[in-house]
């Protein structure tokens, strides 16, 4: 039996509009939900009434849930004339109601019911669904009921779940949030009445005494009948740096706010040590290896140390979390390196609580020196330079601080520390490099009797072409052929081209290179023609110098070789790229906006990997768009780890997608920093198109990654996005221009040669990155960049084909309604079609306007039903929850294959199955063209007699008779009467079947 029910709590509302002519309203609410309704008790001359009442909806099928929709109407009752007059409503629409767990009681602004409505206020709900067998449904309204005031009986339900707005644009403000120990009791029906608080805990940069509200899931959004909800986006409402964000906006954001404003502030307390002189000896030899170990707590870090320096210079930053803090001193301790014990040399001391504040942009803290002292406290001999200050994460110095929440279980060395910082990468501005290849003279063959049978190989760096052979018969060769490569600024590989001989089957001999630097290279921003020029070849063998003068070796070659900067080099997927200005920055175009991004936290990670027994991960994001590459700081031995770290990347096109991904760190251990990789745990794509100017959009997105057994959510990434428009007339334009440079259209690149060449530009875009310190890893970048989305895929193909019948299920739809039309099976309809149809005949001049008019009512009446998030990855039109596992399998093989033989058997065999099933549909798709074709072909000559016989008799027709009547004569015949149909074909469908095509030509 179904026991669910929408519960509604109707709370309070606020700064509603007098309409009772003295400066006040006697309010109630009205529920509306599936044929359902609802009536609140009314409060007398109350502006901001407050009524706590719960009630309780039957649904009758959660399967169309979605489709329905809950309104709540207040309305100001009129005693003396016993009616009511509007004072706003707020429509919540079904796919945003989530289960009872997570509620927040949000105030929803007061929309008008029509274009002069006039309304204020805000009204405060709590919408929930619940499957509790011991609430009953309210009683509905008697259809007679007086409106007069009753006594408030406030009856409460504890659910906690948060409701979701269909009008997901509007300012929403949080006035009572839940008390998360509070828990649901069965058959408790009257708690005590929740508490409203009409102001937000914020910080203050001088004092931080409150900590930050944890984020409240807001809204779950899951496609209608797309995918689970566990697999869904949900809406979150953190309290950032800015302030709270509900609905996209800051509601009572904080005035002291800085840059960082998309992520939740944190404090660190930053120990910078600078230096030390004078320090005491601590042997007979007067030598010492000094290096500092900052303490707070059980949290140690610990700079370098110098061999026999009294002197030393570390310039190092610590950072340890506010959150961590366990103890209220912090040590700064000078030891002696010792190959038994260190010795102690003494010791700085300062009280937490006296410790500075400084927030940017403020200038840094000037470090100052201070005495040691000895473990007694009293001085000693020796200074040591420091500067210790409480900070954010706005903090110059974080980037490069040693933080204490990534303070690993294992001996931290140098080289660990530096893997786990948070960086920012510039990828290196990549060229094609373009090698015409016209021709060669004097080739100089090693066997004298016999024409040369060459070929060019050209190479740069690891990247290898080569000319197809010319068979000349003379000692010159002719090839004209184009050659291209990818090259990174700045250019270090030089474009090296080696004519060679094929002298047999396997045995190829070089005949002279030449070695061309790309740095001297000319550079081009079109098509123009580059001057071509000869190069001399050289020996590629080292010959005795004299030799060289006896024989004068006089081959040369002819090129034309340019750095082709008109191109936009494509290093990802063509689906997601991030970046799509060309090469050359002098055909680059203003930027439109300002793509702000705050990687908030993630939760409920999948453990990676096994310490001590049990699963844990360390994890770091990765963020790309564009050339800029960002990394957060590695969080170690943590499955809940919170980042809160905002990026900014300028934005020149609005067709271009943000990347985030998330990592496990498995360079931990600096004796596998150059054998583990860094396993990968999900990802997230944002298309910027997508995104409303100005909104922040706060989301928790899944991180869904498809394993060989199947689709596995990995855990949860919670992110801030914001796009900010700074030219709005640029954008616009935008939309005009070609998608990718000109280039690509004037001097298009093969498919194959462009899947070629972005192979390539991974590769060297990786290389480049992974020299970085810290690195970012290959497999990183290759994950960020969907380096493998062109392999084949069985999964992918069921995907893609049920795409395009998605796309056209809607002309199938209109089809379908047509048949019925001409089926005459709703006669009423179907006698209005030919109402409108005649109209439209007799008034030709109407059907364009009809059309584009039809368009525009569709798009005006959809705006209410717009996306309010940006799109996530769908499991269902993946095709990734019923995939076959011997499919997935398929998938995750490497290339070439390495299964064995009789599975690669099968799944050739399968292939070939599914392919032929293509071959045939493509096969009847080109016989109807060819039909089309042979209608005035003469290939039947008594066919295309007859049709253009018809033709004829349809021109005289059509010339005499108006085309009015004509058209309306073949509409009537298209929709006529079932009982004047046939079930033969027609006799045009006939004749159309029976024109020959070139299948009787096929082998």
């Amino acid at each position: 039996m179904n026991n669910l029910k929408l519960g509604v709590d109707v709370v309070s509302a606020h700064d509603l509009l007098p309409k009772d002519g003295q400066g006040s309203s006697s309010a109630f609410v009205e529920l509306y939900f599936d044929g359902q309704k609802f009536r609140s008790t009314i409060k007398e001359k109350d502006l901001n009434p407050v009524w706590n009442e719960s009630f309780y909806f039957n649904i009758s099928d959660p399967s169309n849930l979605h489709y329905l929709t809950l309104e709540a109407y207040i309305y100001n009752n009129i005693r003396e004339t016993n009616s009511r007059s509007f004072l706003g409503k707020v429509c919540l629409s079904g796919n945003s109601f989530v289960p009872y767990s997570d509620a927040v009681v949000l105030h929803y602004p007061l929309e008008k019911r029509g274009l002069f409505s006039r309304v204020r206020g805000e009204l405060g709900l709590k919408v929930y669904i619940t499957d509790d067998p011991s609430i009953k449904s309210s009683a509905p309204i008697p259809a007679a009921e007086s409106l007069h005031a009753k006594d408030p009986s406030v009856t409460h339900t504890h659910g906690q779940t948060i409701p979701n707005s269909a009008k997901r644009d509007r300012v929403h403000t949080f006035h009572h949030l839940p008390n998360p120990k509070h828990q649901h009791k069965e058959h408790e029906h009257h708690p005590p009445a929740p508490t409203i608080t009409h102001h937000m805990p914020k910080y203050e940069v001088d004092e931080m005494k409150s900590e930050p509200q944890p984020a409240k899931l807001v809204r779950v959004y899951s496609e209608a009948s797309s995918q689970p909800v566990d697999y869904a986006l949900k809406e979150t409402s953190p309290y950032l740096g800015g302030g709270r964000v509900v609905g996209g906006r800051v509601i009572r954001g904080d005035k002291t706010a800085s840059t960082y404003d998309l992520v939740e502030r944190m404090y660190f307390l930053y120990v910078r040590v600078v230096k030390a002189h004078e320090l005491p000896a601590m042997d007979v030899t007067g030598s010492l290896d000094p290096y500092v170990e900052v303490k707070i707590g059980n949290y140690k870090g610990i700079t370098k140390h110098f061999e026999k320096k009294q002197n030393p210079e570390w310039n190092q930053v610590f950072a340890f979390s506010r959150d961590r803090m366990q103890a209220s001193v912090l040590e700064v301790v000078i030891k002696d390196k010792d190959l038994i014990k260190d010795d102690f040399v003494g010791i700085v001391r300062f009280d937490i609580n006296e410790v500075p504040l400084r927030v940017p942009p403020d200038s840094p803290l000037a470090p100052e020196w201070y005495r040691l002292e000895n473990k007694k406290g009293e001085k000693i001999k020796g200074e040591l330079m420091l500067a210790v200050w409480i900070g954010t994460q706005a903090d110059e110095a974080f980037s490069d601080a040693w933080h204490s929440d990534a303070a690993t279980p294992v001996d931290s060395t140098p080289a660990v520390s530096a893997v786990l910082r948070s960086k920012v990468y510039h990828a290196p501005r990549l060229w094609y490099v373009r090698v015409n290849v016209v021709e060669a003279q004097d080739l100089v063959p090693t066997e004298k009797n016999r024409f040369p049978d060459v070929y060019v190989k050209a190479h740069i760096g690891h990247q290898v072409l080569k000319t197809r052979p010319c068979q000349a018969r003379t000692l010159n060769a002719i090839w004209n052929e184009d050659l291209l490569f990818v090259a990174p600024e700045p250019f270090e590989d030089h474009l090296v081209l080696t004519v060679e001989d094929r002298v047999a089957p396997g045995k190829d001999e070089i005949i002279g290179r030449v070695i061309i630097p790309l740095s001297a290279v000319e550079k081009r921003a079109d098509d123009r023609i580059i001057h071509s020029r000869w190069f001399n070849l050289e020996k590629a063998v080292a010959v005795d110098v004299d030799q060289l003068k006896k024989e004068k070796f006089s081959s040369r070659i002819h090129l034309r070789v340019s750095l082709d900067g008109g191109y936009h080099v494509l290093d990802e997927s063509t689906h997601y790229s991030s970046d799509l200005r060309p090469t050359a920055k002098q055909l680059w175009r203003p930027s439109i906006g300002v793509l702000e991004l705050g990687i908030l936290n993630a939760v409920g990670l999948h453990p990676m990997k096994t310490r001590e027994g049990r699963g844990t991960s360390d994890t770091y994001c990765v963020a790309k768009y564009g050339q800029k590459w960002v990394r957060t700081r590695t969080l170690v031995d943590n499955l809940s780890p919170k980042y809160n770290e905002q990026y900014t990347w300028e934005v020149f096109d609005p067709a271009t997608v943000l990347t985030v991904g998330v990592f496990d760190n498995s360079q931990l251990v600096e004796k596998s920093s150059n054998s583990s990789k860094d396993l990968k745990i999900g990802k997230v794509r944002i298309r910027i198109s997508t995104l409303e100017t100005g909104r922040i959009y706060t989301h928790s997105y899944p991180l869904l990654v498809l394993h060989p057994t199947g689709v596995k959510k990995m855990g949860e990434l919670h992110l801030a996005i914001r796009f900010s428009c700074t030219s709005f007339a640029n954008m616009l334009y935008l939309y005009s221009k070609p998608l990718l440079p000109k280039m690509h259209y004037v001097r298009p690149l093969a498919v194959m040669q462009q899947d070629m060449l972005r192979l390539q530009a991974v590769n060297i875009v990786a290389a480049r990155l992974g020299r970085a310190e810290p690195p970012l890893r290959k497999e990183v970048v290759e994950y960020m960049s969907d380096v493998d989305s062109h392999l084949w895929s069985m999964r992918r193909s069921k995907a893609n084909f049920f795409r395009i019948m998605t796309v056209f299920s809607g002309l199938f739809a209109v089809g379908k309604w047509f048949g019925d039309i001409c089926m005459w099976k709703n006669p009423i309809t179907t006698v209005l079609v030919h109402v409108l149809f005649l109209m439209l005949v007799c008034f030709p001049e109407l059907i364009l306007p009809t059309v584009f008019l039809y368009m525009f009512l569709i798009g005006i009446w959809n705006f209410r039903y717009r996306p309010r998030y940006p799109p996530h990855m769908n499991t269902k039109i993946s095709q990734a929850e019923a995939v076959h596992p011997d499919e997935l399998d398929e998938e995750f093989d490497t290339f070439p294959t390495s299964r064995n033989p009789e599975l690669v058997r099968m799944r050739y065999d399968r292939l070939r199955s599914v392919a032929g099933r293509i071959q045939t549909v493509v096969g009847d798709v080109a016989t109807q063209g060819e039909r089309f074709q042979a209608l005035l072909s003469w290939r039947d000559p008594r066919a295309t007699a007859i049709y253009i016989t018809f033709c004829l008799v349809a021109a005289l027709v059509l010339f005499v008779t108006p085309f009015p009547v004509i058209a309306a004569l073949t509409g009537f015949w298209v929709m006529r009467h079932p009982r004047f149909r046939h079930r033969l074909p027609s006799v045009p469908i006939n004749f159309f079947r029976r024109l020959p095509s070139r299948t009787d030509s096929m082998l």
